[in-house]
């Protein structure tokens, strides 16, 4: 449990918990060291007079990072059961995390039908905002949220759109095989 730094094949990943609930997930970075300062800027954590420990395990070492390298290799995974701290949120910051669980592996919607789901239609651009805040990629699939005017949009991981349409490339066969 805790902090912990591993390696996936999208690159070092970093991830906080407490407890059982996940604070925060960074990845995509060049470095063990990268990951870390990726999870402290999450956790906004960077001018911490202690910050706090983090462990380096290898995946077998931990279920969910276990999960995450599975998931970076194109194997479908579920991650519906990890729990995610909400509590900072506002509820519609929620509504949009909590909808946003529900795109299908290898779907996507837009801004603007992700708005309409979490009850605020047109208001494409405050979920933008949200998904630009998202501290647990992955786990809410931020990558599957897309502009209605076509491209990708932004996305805030160290290898931007780059590594958006990698997540989504990389669901592609999984989905298929779902189908």
């Amino acid at each position: 449990m805790g902090n912990i730094v591993f390696e996936t094949a999208l690159g070092h990943t970093a991830l906080a918990r407490k407890g059982e609930v996940l604070l925060a997930l960074t990845c995509g970075h060049s470095s063990e060291r990268s990951a870390w300062k990726g999870l402290l800027d999450r956790l906004d954590l960077t001018k911490a007079a202690a910050p706090p420990e983090v462990r380096f395990v290898y995946p077998g070492d931990d279920s969910l990072a276990e999960r995450i390298c599975a998931f970076a290799v194109g194997e479908y995974v579920d991650f519906h059961d990890v729990s995610i701290e909400l509590d900072d949120l506002t509820s519609f910051q929620r509504r949009v995390i909590v909808a946003c669980r529900t795109i299908p592996h290898g779907e996507t919607l837009t801004y603007g039908e992700l708005a309409e789901i979490a009850g605020r239609p047109g208001a494409a651009r405050a979920v933008g905002s949200v998904m630009a805040r998202n501290r647990v990629p992955l786990v809410v699939p931020c990558h599957r949220v897309v502009p209605a005017s076509g491209g990708l949009g932004g996305f805030s991981a160290p290898q931007g759109v780059v590594m958006k349409q990698r997540l989504l490339d990389l669901e592609q066969p999984a989905a298929a095989s779902l189908a």
